[in-house]
């Protein structure tokens, strides 16, 4: 029987990635790095060490670990100057609902000093877990983070549905064994195929969500 959901952040429940973009964009051309936005959706939801590897490496530069402290850092201090967020339309009201009846989880590639703002500002209370980029050691798209909320939550797979926006979320999520709901927020619906079901935007997940209230 359902009795829990898990949200991924940025893209699901805040629209946030153009901010978290921006940062990135910022950090890597200091660098020395060109990227554009595109490529930063292709690596949304990833464990930010791993979405650095994958932008240095896409532009030929090997990065030593020694640096990922440093630059990983300024990245979440470019996003904290320049972040303009807000929860998507409805989302709070229907988390409120969802409240009563489901338990509540995030699972998200950020870092937790970041979540832990962002959500006590938006949704204080909500959630019952929160798992963050770096409190696993491999982040999506392996199945990691979904797995550890599964744990935390002390419920079956079964009883979880996920809900995600980027394809590494989406990954991760079908590697742990989860079935997963789809909204092509920055990215289009075709590079969530893996989903068990993709939805068209935030109001018709509301309404999905809504319906499984008793």
């Amino acid at each position: 029987m359902l009795n829990s959901l898990i949200f991924d952040m940025d893209g699901v429940l805040l629209d946030s990635m153009n901010s978290h973009a921006d940062a990135w964009i910022q950090v890597s051309r200091e660098w020395g790095v060109d990227v554009c936005r595109d490529d930063i959706y292709e690596i949304e939801g990833a464990n930010h060490v791993l979405g650095l590897q994958w932008l240095f490496q896409r532009a030929g530069m090997e990065l030593s670990p020694e640096h990922y402290g440093p630059i990983l850092a300024r990245k979440v201090e470019i996003f904290s100057s320049i972040a303009c967020i807000r929860p998507f339309e409805g989302t709070g009201d229907c988390l409120d609902k969802l409240k009563a009846c489901f338990n509540l989880a995030v699972v998200t590639g950020s870092e937790r000093v970041t979540v832990t703002r962002l959500l006590d500002e938006f949704f204080p209370g909500i959630f019952d877990v929160v798992v963050c980029g770096d409190d696993v050691a491999r982040g999506k798209p392996f199945p990691d983070p979904y797995l550890k909320a599964v744990e935390m939550l002390g419920v079956c797979k079964e009883e979880c549905i996920v809900i995600e926006n980027a394809p590494m979320g989406v990954e991760a999520a079908k590697n742990a064994g989860l079935f997963c709901v789809g909204i092509p927020t920055y990215v289009a619906a075709d590079k969530l195929s893996k989903a068990d079901i993709v939805l068209d935007g935030h109001p018709s997940l509301h309404k999905y969500l809504l319906r499984m209230l008793p």
